[in-house]
């Protein structure tokens, strides 16, 4: 009998229980945004988290009063509150209405929601990390500087997650995009000179580096090789351990706060060893997020390279 020669089999092959689960997550997660958009429509939300659902539902109603703020105030209206009260609800409505747009901001309501739970549990400090503290007191001014700026954006963050908003200025580039064009269907095309003149202040005043998910980044990057420190959530605390999970393992941010829920576990594991963790301590970092976890055996022993392979075979397209 000829033994199989293991260097001849194609790249990624096997693994098929791994990819199983995460075709089974990728499945429970394309269902979030058709049942959040059904919630956030109806008053019953028993099938799904009222806070959530309330958050979520705050920040899209704070993004359309920005925008109607700011027609108002180009068209020099003086009744600017009664104009966005009066359309408030419909283009918060109409934005529910964009699958991106809501999915972004189901992703924040989630990462609030585990930040929240860790300092309950584990006395993580939503904002003030030991990693961040670390890094702020770093003898190199980009370093330190940069950390700074992160904690000042995550502060503000946490401020206006309590309050369930979200600022204009913390959208990525593309879900502003995409947040005005919605704005435009929602006027039926009948772009006013006055919207078209608030539009071109918003989207000359916007500053994506300067908000909270590039400045992460910006400190992750910064640190080059020591970046995997940031992947102890107990040291690095939720946001820059989400950050570096995202770009060290090749996901988006949203894919990598979405493999932080309790069934997802399989991504979050398979997340942590494509990012450079062993197994041993990709294990703990998944009992660290969800104590009753049991990550699958072979997620937590896979190879590095094979981790990264199956991530990338089987993207969250709803959310990428």
């Amino acid at each position: 009998m000829s033994i199989p020669d293991p260097a001849s089999e194609p790249q990624g092959a096997g693994h098929d229980s791994l990819r199983e689960a995460l075709a089974q997550g990728n499945a429970s997660l394309a269902r979030i945004t058709p049942i959040l958009t059904h919630l956030l429509a109806t008053p019953d939300h028993s099938l799904f988290s009222d806070e959530i659902v309330a958050r979520v539902r705050g920040m899209c109603h704070h993004l359309a009063w920005q925008v109607l703020r700011a027609q108002a105030e180009a068209a020099g209206q003086s009744e600017r509150e009664t104009f966005v009260e009066r359309h408030g609800e419909a283009l918060a409505e109409h934005f529910v209405g964009r699958p991106a747009l809501l999915a972004h901001c189901h992703s924040l309501a989630i990462e609030w929601q585990l930040a929240e739970a860790l300092e309950v549990r584990s006395g993580i400090d939503p904002v003030l990390s030991p990693l961040v503290q670390e890094l702020i007191a770093h003898d190199d001014d980009g370093v330190s500087g940069a950390a700074m700026a992160a904690l000042t954006a995550q502060a503000r963050f946490a401020q206006t997650q309590r309050r369930m908003e979200l600022p204009l200025s913390e959208l990525p580039g593309d879900l502003l995009h995409d947040l005005l064009v919605g704005w435009r269907e929602f006027s039926n095309q009948l772009r006013s000179d006055a919207m078209m003149r608030a539009e071109t202040k918003l989207r000359s005043s916007f500053d994506e580096g300067a908000g909270r998910l590039s400045l992460l980044a910006r400190v992750v990057t910064g640190m080059g090789a020591a970046g995997a420190r940031a992947l102890d959530i107990d040291r690095a605390g939720v946001a820059l351990f989400l950050t570096a999970l995202a770009t060290r393992s090749g996901q988006s941010r949203t894919a990598a706060v979405l493999s932080t829920n309790n069934r997802q576990t399989a991504r979050l594991a398979l997340g942590l060893r494509a990012a450079g963790l062993s197994g041993e301590e990709a294990e703990r970092q998944v009992l660290r997020i969800n104590p009753q976890a049991e990550p699958p055996a072979e997620a937590v022993t896979i190879d590095p390279d094979d981790a990264r392979r199956l991530i990338a075979d089987t993207p969250l397209t709803e959310v990428d």
